[in-house]
């Protein structure tokens, strides 16, 4: 099935979609569906562009084909989209909080931050990180 935006789906849905293909291995599906030509991201460890994150992403879905993606909130404005997420590589990881944020352009993902937090194992926070 072909999950290319559609003028029902929202940037908030596309955003999740996104998100949802790369965690299930499909990346450069989700590239090619979500991704604008003009695209930039604000990753440190990665040159800036589309190709190299796509690139990163397939890397770390062949050493994580079981990666866990469980989202916990999605908020969008105007042209802004952000999720927060609960990412594990691996079923016995304890994962990680991530905030993607996405800036739409014609319908596309033409820019992206990301955010991460490791849950340590132990933390004297009682109300957890979600």
């Amino acid at each position: 099935m072909d999950q290319k935006y559609t003028s029902t789906q929202s940037q908030k849905e596309t955003a999740i979609s996104f998100l949802k293909l790369v965690a299930s291995t499909k990346v450069r599906e989700a590239f090619q569906n979500y991704i604008g030509s003009d695209f930039r991201h604000h990753n440190p460890y990665f040159n800036g562009d589309a190709d190299s994150l796509m690139i990163a992403m397939e890397e770390n879905a062949v050493r994580n084909p079981y990666k866990n993606l469980e989202i916990k909130l999605a908020i969008q404005e105007e042209d802004k989209v952000v999720v927060y997420s609960h990412i594990k590589q691996h079923p016995e990881d304890l994962g990680g909080a991530v905030v993607h944020i996405f800036r739409f352009q014609n319908e596309q993902i033409i820019e992206l931050w990301d955010i991460g937090q490791p849950i340590p194992e132990d933390s004297p926070n009682e109300n957890g990180m979600f």
